[in-house]
């Protein structure tokens, strides 16, 4: 599967698990696609539903997309934005990175969140708590080359297409509001922040609303995945074992490259929680097996199952 790259990026973006995510997703061609935790929305756009709603609470993302879905922001007109700024950056460094940071924090443009994202250190998505982007400077003027900008605005225009094909929407909202909205049929896939490590990102996230989550989606009748982690070599994420231990746990190892140094970019293994089993009962031993004997350990192992 080639997975496409959003135009947007943020930490703990899917890109590498989109694949093991969709394998065990269970979305059937008349339901609903719904994210609350939209962030980069690798997986979704991976996805390609019919219908899909896309919700976060940072307004700056479902902004961006918008402006996509209405024609403010095309392929051409993000070529000709990112030329004449890159061309800026390249002459003037650090001091334009921050003149365009200064200008978005006063006036949100969609092109100015663009333009931090991919010119940002590491690519990290970071507001302050009066809602002010604060990512540093990732050091690199020459940042927008003609090939750069090429893959940039090849990704928007993958977007572009597929919101002129399917029926999706972008909406700014709490996951409390998207997760109660959802229907029987539907398919909910939620990313939230990972408890107990990286929590900032456009607001804060709290045990207790790691443990609301966790209520809403066990009252909910449509199917979902929970994207979490579940240990690194130092520790276990607590929450698994309590509030997921009814639910089928599939777990896999995964880099994520946040550090600023190779060395501090460690291992990981992924969780996804899911409240139904995506396996036949002979195909769920089998995969146990094999996780245990034959597959490589890059490959996903099941954790537990549900308790009927």
């Amino acid at each position: 599967m080639t997975v496409k790259v959003p135009p947007l990026k943020c930490q703990g973006i899917k890109t590498k698990l989109v694949e093991w995510i969709k394998d065990h997703s269970s979305l059937a061609s008349d339901s609903t696609w719904i994210e609350p935790f939209m962030g980069s929305g690798v997986v979704g756009f991976n996805m390609r539903p019919n219908r899909a709603v896309f919700a976060d609470v940072n307004p700056h993302i479902i902004n961006f997309y918008n402006a996509i879905k209405q024609g403010k922001i095309t392929a051409g007109i993000a070529k000709e934005f990112l030329e004449k700024e890159g061309a800026y950056l390249q002459a003037k460094g650090e001091d334009h990175y921050y003149e365009v940071r200064e200008r978005f924090n006063k006036d949100g443009a969609p092109l100015d969140m663009l333009f931090l994202n991919r010119a940002c250190f590491n690519g990290i998505m970071r507001f302050n708590k009066k809602g002010g982007f604060n990512v540093p400077f990732g050091h690199k003027p020459e940042r927008f080359a003609k090939s750069y900008v090429t893959k940039i605005t090849n990704q928007i225009k993958y977007v572009t297409d597929a919101v002129s094909q399917y029926d999706w929407n972008f909406v700014c909202a709490d996951f409390r509001k998207t997760i109660f909205s959802a229907a029987q049929n539907d398919f909910i896939y939620c990313d939230p922040p990972y408890i107990g490590r990286h929590v900032d990102y456009f607001n804060s996230w709290s045990e207790n609303d790691e443990q609301e989550l966790y209520n809403l989606l066990s009252s909910t009748k449509a199917k979902f995945i929970l994207s979490t982690w579940h240990s690194n070599q130092y520790r276990t994420n607590l929450a698994i074992e309590k509030y997921a231990s009814t639910y089928t746990i599939l777990t896999r190892e995964h880099f994520y490259h946040v550090g600023a140094s190779e060395k501090n970019r460690k291992p990981m293994l992924e969780a996804i929680v899911l409240n139904y089993n995506p396996l036949t009962p002979v195909a769920l031993e089998t995969e146990k097996q094999l996780a245990l004997f034959e597959k490589p350990k890059e490959k996903y192992v099941i954790y537990s199952s549900p308790k009927n």
